[in-house]
């Protein structure tokens, strides 16, 4: 709501007879996410007020019993599979049998038990990892499995056409109304900012924050983002990141091409295909073997991650100069998604790279100067301690 007016975001939705109601029980699995927060965040301006979440401690979405028992109980009319288990190229190709594991338990558990207990419409979020590595460009839906999939990535990109194959199947055995998108990479608020484990876009512009802040001479600050006591302990992190004052190490040559999304643009098209589409308009009329049913979501343009970086350091204001580090791997050399059958079904995005950029640079930099206070109020007794 805002000033007591539903809002929509998207064009006004047609009566549809699977829509969610504003009064509808909707469960988002994995709603402290990127991708989660965005669609509770769209939802809640939509008007819809029913809305069921979980943080992982009150329910293990790998815990098969636990799941059941939440549905059992809570009942949800729809689903927002948003929940898994992400990472950067670094920490899908280290932590290989956790990306498999987790997101292929989190899938099973929570598509089975919307079957089982007859949820109304499920919507399904993977990722473009799924497509091939040497994918033509731009990667339609149909090229799904054609060729080997990117070394790298493959326990998780499997996971996800596990996922994708599991609603088509359920869908084609049982009658449900489940739909499949593989959203771009995405960024926006609520983003993760782990120096290690983030992806590519996040990453830049932490370190290269955390550079322009060297170059101002705020250790302060910089003590405070990386939420450290001593000069010391911050030299140490920021040398192991390649980061100064001087130069920001970008991983990789810079050539991969890489598309971008802004998250509540993707929550948006998310919306819609819940409220607007059906598991029956993912394919043609008359189809005699169904698959390829998924929907790409992106904005069917890419940019170089060298151009990426310059444009996060132009945005954060850092002088250095960027250093690539051709010694770490750069994954598939292109990932940019065919988004006809989105435009055909009735979505497009609305924010552009450089206005997204600089709108979750802006976020990060409130959410950074919060913790400077906080940090700043540690050296001070609180009305409870004076003495």
């Amino acid at each position: 709501m805002e000033d007591g007016r539903r809002v929509s975001l998207s064009s006004v939705l047609r009566p549809h007879g699977s829509a969610m109601k504003y009064n509808s029980r909707i469960f988002i699995a994995g709603h402290r996410g990127l991708v989660g927060s965005a669609i509770v965040k769209r939802l809640q301006l939509g008007g819809y007020t029913n809305l069921v979440t979980r943080t992982r401690a009150e329910l293990d979405l790998t815990n098969q019993q636990a799941v059941a028992d939440f549905f059992a109980a809570e009942k949800p009319e729809y689903v927002f599979l948003a929940a898994a288990k992400v990472g950067g190229i670094v920490a899908n190709n280290v932590y290989r049998a956790d990306f498999i594991y987790e997101n292929l338990a989190i899938q099973n558990n929570v598509i089975h038990q919307s079957w089982v207990h007859g949820v109304q419409k499920l919507l399904f979020l993977g990722s473009t990892c799924i497509y091939p590595r040497e994918c033509p460009q731009p990667m339609k839906e149909e090229y799904l499995l054609t060729s080997p999939l990117e070394y790298t990535n493959e326990p998780y990109a499997i996971a996800k056409i596990a996922g994708i194959k599991l609603c088509e199947s359920y869908n084609l055995q049982y009658g449900t109304n489940f739909i499949s998108v593989m959203p771009t990479n995405l960024y926006g608020p609520g983003d993760n900012f782990d120096l290690e484990k983030s992806h590519v876009l996040p990453a830049l512009l932490r370190k290269m924050h955390l550079a322009r802040l060297l170059e101002a001479g705020d250790m302060a600050a910089v003590l405070a983002d990386l939420e450290v006591g001593t000069e010391g302990e911050a030299r140490g992190i920021l040398e192991r990141f390649g980061v100064s004052a001087a130069n920001v190490q970008v991983w990789g040559s810079g050539n991969p091409r890489r598309e971008f999304l802004w998250s509540e643009d993707m929550a948006d098209a998310c919306v819609f295909l819940m409220q607007e589409r059906d598991f029956t308009d993912t394919y043609a009329p008359g189809a005699r073997e169904i698959r390829n049913t998924h929907i790409n979501i992106g904005t069917g343009a890419d940019v170089s991650i060298a151009e990426l970086a310059e444009l996060v350091r132009r945005t954060v204001g850092f002088g250095g100069r960027l250093e690539f580090d051709t010694g770490m791997p750069d994954g598939t050399i292109r990932k940019l998604t065919d988004v006809g059958k989105l435009r055909a079904l009735g979505w497009r995005h609305r924010v552009e790279l450089e206005e997204g950029v600089r709108r979750v640079y802006d976020w990060y930099r409130s959410r950074a100067q919060t913790r400077s206070v906080n940090s700043a109020l540690d050296f001070f007794p609180q009305n409870g301690d004076l003495k």
